[in-house]
C-alpha cells in the first residue's frame, strides 16, 4: 500500500483555491498506485483563528455540504484526508479532518488540542480509528502530535498509520518549527511503532510563513521522506497494509 503526504502551498485565509490544486495531486496518486493522500490542516479555506469572520470558511457536515464540496475529489481508488473548519451545533466550530473515500466522508477527526494558546475551535474528544483498503490508521492533527497520549491511545487500538495533517503558517520570527516537528514525529513513531504521515503547507502570504515540516517516518523513527523548504511537493512511501 502507498501513502502520501501532500505539503501543499500556504494560501491567504478564505481561499478555497486548494480544492482544484488537491483534485490535480488526487488524479496523480491514482496513476501513481497512492491509496491514501493526506492534505494539510484547514487546507480548505485556512485557519479560523486567523481570518475575519470564521463562520464564513465552516462547513457544515451532517447537511451533506461536506460531502458535496469534496465531491470533485471523488476516486474510487484515492482515499484523501482533508483538513476544514467544520461548522456544529450551537456555534461550534471544530479543527476537523475529513476521510473521504470512493466519493463519501467516511468519518471526522477532531482536534483535541486547538492551540496552544487561545482558539476560536472547540476542542475534539474522540480518536476514531479508520479503515481503508485493510489498513487501520488514525489521525491527529498539528498540534495533538504533542500529546503523547493521544498516539498511544490510536496505537492501541490497532492503528497502523497515525496521518498529521499541518498548518505550521507562523509570523516569520516563529516559522522554523521544521527540526521540532521532525523530533515529535520520530518520537511519536518509535515509541508506538506506527508510520507517521505529516502533511503541512509551505510559502509565504503578506502576514504568515511557513517552511513545511512534511514527511514519513517508519516505526523505527527513520526518516524516510522529506519535503522541502518552501515547496509544494507530494512525498510518497509503500507500506505494509
Amino acid at each position: 500500500m502507498k501513502v502520501a503526504a501532500y505539503q501543499a502551498p500556504l494560501l491567504p485565509g478564505g481561499s478555497m483555491h486548494a480544492l482544484e490544486l488537491i483534485g490535480d495531486r488526487v488524479k496523480w496518486c491514482a496513476t501513481e498506485g497512492v491509496d491514501i493522500l493526506c492534505c494539510p490542516e484547514a487546507v480548505l479555506g485556512g485557519l479560523a483563528d486567523d481570518v475575519e469572520c470564521p463562520a464564513d470558511i465552516a462547513i457544515d457536515v451532517q447537511s451533506g455540504a461536506l460531502e458535496a464540496l469534496l465531491a470533485p475529489l471523488a476516486n474510487n481508488s484515492v482515499a484523501v484526508i482533508v483538513g476544514f473548519t467544520e461548522a456544529a451545533g450551537a456555534g461550534k466550530l471544530y479543527n476537523a479532518a475529513a476521510v473521504l473515500c470512493d466519493g463519501r466522508v467516511l468519518g471526522i477527526y477532531r482536534k483535541r488540542h486547538p492551540a496552544i494558546r487561545t482558539s476560536v475551535y472547540s476542542a475534539g474528544d474522540q480518536s476514531p480509528i479508520f479503515t481503508v483498503g485493510g489498513l487501520p490508521f488514525g489521525i491527529m492533527i498539528c498540534n495533538d502530535s504533542n500529546d503523547p497520549e493521544i498516539g498511544a491511545d490510536m496505537a492501541a487500538r490497532s492503528a497502523r498509520v497515525i496521518f498529521v495533517p499541518s498548518n505550521n503558517g507562523l509570523p516569520a520570527e516563529r516559522a522554523d518549527v521544521v527540526a521540532l516537528s521532525r523530533a515529535v514525529d520520530i518520537a511519536r513513531a518509535r515509541d508506538n511503532h506506527v508510520v507517521i504521515v505529516r502533511a503541512d503547507v509551505a510559502g509565504r502570504t503578506a502576514t504568515r510563513v511557513s517552511l513545511g515540516s512534511s514527511a514519513i517516518v517508519d516505526p523505527r523513527g527513520r526518516v524516510v521522506r522529506a519535503a522541502q523548504p518552501l515547496r509544494e511537493e507530494i512525498l510518497v512511501a509503500e507500506i505494509q497494509a
